[in-house]
């Protein structure tokens, strides 16, 4: 079963109870937006997938702490002495929420994407590394950055267990590497579909392999367990978490990361630094987290993480992954009722999924459908290949097609599109805002849009000479 099915099941059935919450409070739920029909809408934020709102929580906590910001490590006065103990009681936060085992480390970054570049970073020269195209660049790129790195890239699976069985030939096979390295998804940022996490680790274990968890688009949805999944890494980004402010989180076993050279050299990466006789430089390097983060660190970004992940648990992970398989199921429904409409999907229309949809509309320019919802009706989506090529395109077969014209169909009706709409939601998304999306898309497919467009940039937008 894929990560987290047990809890999926279990929000469908207690989304038909009464008792589901209420969307979370965040930043710019009332911001209005003008349309280019006329007037004003309140801003429906559907590309949550992208960047989260910051919670309300989140901001005040940040805002709170402020006034008494000061350097982390490096004072002996009040504030800086506050605010150490911010970042260190923010870095147990994020171990508790992460289900951190005895001995694991927590190391801050500046995103998902810094995280596993850290730890393509410190991979044994003898690795060999097995990622699916299927992945975010985040966690499919950074291994070719070694060139002592082996890396095997894995065909797109079409059912969860087709994942684990393709793992699992290529594992075999995998001599002469003594050190191997699995990187998955934990819900995929194109699909919204989760993946089975936990066979996929015991895969990699039984063949003596270690695994790293992108938890970027898995983390804000459904709580996260290290020890229960049995991975070895897990990382995910602030931004996506409802606390953008420009921090990330890799977190889990610490011997690589100790025994490799720092990720970045500076201050704070060292313990003593000391003049030899020869005229260099001998370093002592930290073995703790702070080993990998050179530089004055980010505590605001890393207090809101730590806030973040503080709501999420307070509001209770049960009630919100309830709500937004609620919302899941109402768009589903909806595009259902769209012929014109394709939902993309590996795994098949019953695979669990977060808040995360991609589709296709016949006849339509993705950049010309997502631009008329934003301008017409006030609806923020994102359309393209979403950061996961590879993806995209074997869930599109349109690798060799090319794009039509702002305002004009991608081809003749019926041919596939080159880029697809991604719609994404979660805890602060508001029932209306979905039910807006429904009837827009509706309404585009069936009376056409109502404005003009025109391509500035490689991108529509509306003409305002119409």
């Amino acid at each position: 079963m894929p990560v987290s099915a047990t809890a999926a099941t279990t929000a469908t059935d207690a989304a038909t109870d009464a008792a589901v919450c209420a969307p979370l409070p965040v930043l710019g739920r009332d911001v209005l937006v003008p349309l280019v029909t006329g007037g004003e809408v309140e801003y429906a934020a559907l590309d949550i997938a992208a960047s989260a709102p910051a919670l309300q929580r989140v901001w005040d906590d940040v805002a709170a702490y402020a006034p008494y910001y000061g350097s982390v490590h490096r004072g002996a006065g009040y504030l800086s002495q506050l605010s150490t103990d911010l970042f260190e009681n923010s870095r147990a936060a994020v171990a508790g929420f992460l289900g951190c085992r005895e001995g694991d480390q927590v190391v801050f970054t500046r995103s998902t994407t810094d995280s596993l570049n850290l730890l393509a970073a410190v991979l044994p020269a003898d690795t060999r590394v097995f990622v699916f195209e299927t992945e975010h660049h985040a966690s499919l790129l950074p291994w070719e950055q070694r060139a002592d790195v082996e890396v095997t890239y894995l065909d797109a699976p079409r059912t969860p267990r087709q994942a684990v069985d393709t793992l699992e030939r290529a594992l075999a096979e995998r001599e002469p590497y003594r050190n191997a390295l699995v990187c998955v998804t934990g819900a995929s940022n194109v699909t919204g579909e989760l993946w089975p996490v936990r066979e996929l680790a015991a895969a990699a274990h039984a063949h003596g392999a270690r695994i790293v968890l992108d938890a970027a688009q898995l983390a804000p949805h459904h709580p996260v367990d290290i020890a229960e999944l049995d991975v070895d890494w897990a990382a995910f980004s602030g931004h996506k978490l409802y606390a953008p402010f420009g921090a990330g989180v890799l977190a889990g076993r610490a011997d690589w990361l100790q025994a490799a050279e720092p990720y970045l050299a500076g201050g704070g990466a060292s313990r003593t630094v000391a003049r030899r006789a020869d005229g260099g430089v001998d370093v002592d390097w930290h073995t703790t987290a702070a080993r990998h983060e050179a530089g004055s660190p980010n505590v605001i970004g890393v207090y809101a993480i730590a806030a973040a992940c503080k709501a999420l648990t307070e509001a209770g992970f049960e009630s919100l992954v309830a709500r937004e398989q609620r919302l899941v199921e109402r768009v589903r429904a909806g595009l259902a009722e769209v012929p014109e409409v394709t939902v993309l999907s590996l795994f098949g229309d019953d695979a669990p999924r977060v808040g995360v949809l991609s589709f296709v509309v016949e006849g339509w320019n993705s950049s010309h459908f997502a631009a008329a919802l934003s301008a017409e009706y006030g609806i923020g989506v994102r359309d393209g290949l979403f950061c996961a090529h590879p993806l995209v395109r074997t869930l599109l077969g349109a690798a060799s097609e090319a794009p039509g014209a702002c305002g004009a169909p991608e081809g003749a009706p019926g041919e596939r599109s080159l880029n697809a709409i991604r719609v994404s939601f979660g805890a602060g998304t508001p029932d209306e805002h979905v039910d807006r999306f429904v009837q827009a898309v509706k309404e585009l497919v069936t009376q056409g849009a109502r404005w003009s467009y025109r391509t500035e940039d490689g991108r529509c937008v509306p003409d305002t000479a119409a």
